[in-house]
């Protein structure tokens, strides 16, 4: 479950567009086919002497998926220019410490991922580890001699005999490959396992003198609790001393310049996600969390800077920015930037300039750059050719909820709206819960609101952006308090003259979907509701998901607490229901299994509501193929428009 927020953001916002005008000044309406089409910016990261920035660009969706490739920005001309062409993928580019050489994982030249070395002045890239495992993730040593990463023990000739032969019982958890730590000899091409079985690991960062690595590791990555701890691990034998058993979940593990601090965003309690950004001092002791008091706000990401200083991205409302830190907690706000930061990186000669992707509810994400002393400056054109796209302005409100606790929203409203007529509304409830919406463009919305409806985007109670008690407002309590959010959110709209009462739909995917689910078994106000992979059934989902520990932060444990399960559990109510539903579902989704739409779909049907059971095969929580998005994009555009209008 810890992955809902973050597969329901993405498959809900990666199609983005923007709103600059064409030359001739003429908009053409978001298509399904235009909203696939945009191009993202990633994983940025300086050269050491601080004058290249390389960076992961998605292409195009189409097929089965985005292809990722790495592109190299000169921070002086301004010029970027393409890095990678393969039929495949590229991702994680890390420069060497002397700037020659850019590293990146691929599986370019066969099924399993492995590190390739590419010549930053000229020459093609060649991969420098081989075998049959796949790497996760990698970081050059400070000397540059080794290369550090996480990636599990290959299979045997045994075991590929028998998966041939189709001799292929899976004994749970007992036959799953933990990734181990391994070493990469650059020079000699040589690697060794470091760290083996138990252990599992998932995060590494070396320490300046390169004779240690911090990572994040567990002994038991069997468990569907948070066990993951902070280890010292020598690199020469693999000793491990742990550092730390944060509770809860925790990641972005970095290590300060001069080696003396541990930095990581972590929980202030013991979940449900990383809120804080935390420093613990390099030799084990006891942690410091430097935002609780003087900043209170989602941490997005963070960068060390010289003399232990931090940079970091705040989530901020429906906004983001970056904030200077100290070690004592002070936050210095940098100067405004023009769009919302959500991927950036410092330069380590000068750690005042700052590069980063951006965009906003109008603009499609670009790569800036900005310096302490000078505005940010636009230096790419990935989606130019989105300058002719026509997107809607939010507007954000807030509002009172039942119990006086104050709502942030946003509404779109169609371009030709004539500020009296009443419209069908459409309420669109993100994922998460631990999640929000953002100023950035949201594919369902910008393509309805072109059909004709205003839209609703309501950062409930349980969302970020709005300190660590509001996201912890709706512990043990979906279905109360957040949906009673929503509704007064929808009032709000009908007092306004804004929203038709007798036209009013829903949708979400994810934690969107259990919401509308949610709203049709407790009120017949929707006159027709998208679902796409919801949740009808917590109790079911808590024992087939993956990752069960985000759930239980909120409910506890079935087995002992089921009352909290079922009572919010949508199909206990679903008599109730009266709404026209189209559900949407993937296959292979292991965070909101297939039976839980599945259980949906029947309940509907044998009380009598008119109802869709979509499944496409072969995707995960947040689809990836062009057909199955392009398919998911006109069905819910028609489900509205045969319901609504």
């Amino acid at each position: 479950m810890r992955f809902r927020a973050a597969c329901s953001v993405v498959f809900l916002t990666a199609m983005l567009a923007g709103n600059l005008r064409a030359d001739n000044g003429a908009k053409k309406a978001l298509t399904p086919e235009m909203a696939i089409s945009l191009r993202s910016e990633s994983d940025l990261r300086f050269s050491p002497d601080g004058r290249r920035v390389a960076m992961v660009v998605s292409e195009p969706l189409k097929g089965t998926g985005r292809k990722r490739h790495i592109w190299v920005l000169d921070v002086t001309t301004r010029q970027i220019r393409q890095y990678t062409y393969s039929d495949k993928s590229e991702s994680s580019p890390r420069w060497s410490p002397d700037g020659r050489t850019l590293a990146f994982l691929s599986s370019r030249d066969g099924e399993q991922t492995q590190i390739y070395f590419l010549p930053i002045d000229g020459g093609e890239a060649y991969a420098v580890t081989h075998g049959k495992r796949g790497i996760h993730s990698f970081e050059w040593s400070t000397d540059g001699k080794q290369i550090a990463f996480i990636a599990p023990q290959p299979k045997t000739d045994e075991e590929e005999k028998k998966e041939k032969d189709k001799d292929d019982a899976h004994v749970i958890d007992q036959d799953d490959k933990p990734a181990g730590l391994w070493l990469l000899e650059v020079d000699s091409g040589q690697t060794r396992e470091l760290v083996a079985r138990p252990w599992a690991f998932d995060e590494l960062a070396w320490t300046p003198t390169g004779d240690r690595l911090i990572a994040v590791a567990t002994d038991h990555p069997e468990s569907d609790e948070d066990t993951d701890r902070i280890f010292s691990v020598n690199a020469s034998d693999g000793k491990m001393t742990e550092l730390l058993a944060p509770r809860g979940p925790f990641g972005d593990l970095k290590v300060s310049k001069d080696g003396k601090w541990i930095g990581y965003v972590g929980c202030r309690i013991d979940g449900p996600v990383p809120h804080d950004l935390y420093v613990l001092p390099a030799g084990g002791g006891e942690p410091r969390n430097l935002t609780a008091a003087s900043l209170d706000r989602q941490i997005g990401g963070y960068f060390w800077r010289a003399g232990n200083g931090l940079v970091a991205a705040v989530d901020d409302g429906f906004g983001s920015r970056l904030v200077r830190l100290n070690l004592e907690g002070k936050v210095e706000a940098l100067r405004g930037l023009p769009v919302n930061p959500h991927n950036f990186d410092i330069s380590p000669v000068d750690d005042s300039e700052i590069v980063f992707a951006g965009g906003t509810a109008t603009q499609p994400d670009e790569v800036w750059i900005g310096t302490g002393s000078s505005p940010a400056v636009q230096s790419s054109e990935f989606n130019k050719e989105w300058n002719s796209v026509e997107l809607i302005k939010p507007e954000y409100f807030r509002y009172k909820s039942f119990d006086g606790t104050e709502i942030e929203g946003a509404l779109l409203l169609p371009a030709k709206y004539d500020g009296h007529t009443k419209l069908p509304l459409i309420t669109l409830v993100h994922g998460g819960p631990t999640s929000r919406w953002a100023d950035s463009v949201q594919t369902w919305g910008q393509l309805l609101v072109g059909h004709g409806y205003a839209i609703f985007y309501p950062n409930v109670r349980g969302s970020t952006g709005y300190g660590e008690k509001f996201v912890e407002m709706n512990r043990a309590d979906w279905g109360g308090g957040d949906y009673k959010d929503v509704m007064a959110g929808v009032d709000a709209l009908i007092a306004r003259g804004v929203a038709d009462p007798n036209r009013l739909g829903i949708g979400g995917w994810s934690y969107g979907g259990y919401m509308s689910e949610w709203a049709i078994t407790q009120t017949a106000r929707f006159k027709a509701a998208v679902s796409g992979a919801g949740m009808a059934d917590l109790i079911a989902e808590f024992g087939t998901e993956s990752h069960p520990s985000y759930d239980e932060w909120f409910w506890g444990l079935p087995y002992e607490r089921p009352q909290g399960f079922l009572h919010s559990s949508p199909f206990l109510y679903l008599k109730n229901a009266k709404t026209p539903t189209l559900i949407l579902q993937g296959e292979d989704d292991t965070t909101d299994p297939l039976g839980q739409s599945q259980q949906l779909y029947r309940g509907l049907k044998h009380y009598g509501v008119k109802a869709e059971l979509v499944e496409y095969p072969r995707e995960p929580h947040g689809p990836q193929e062009e057909k199955h998005n392009l398919d998911i994009l006109n069905r819910i555009a028609a489900w509205y428009d045969d319901n609504l209008k």
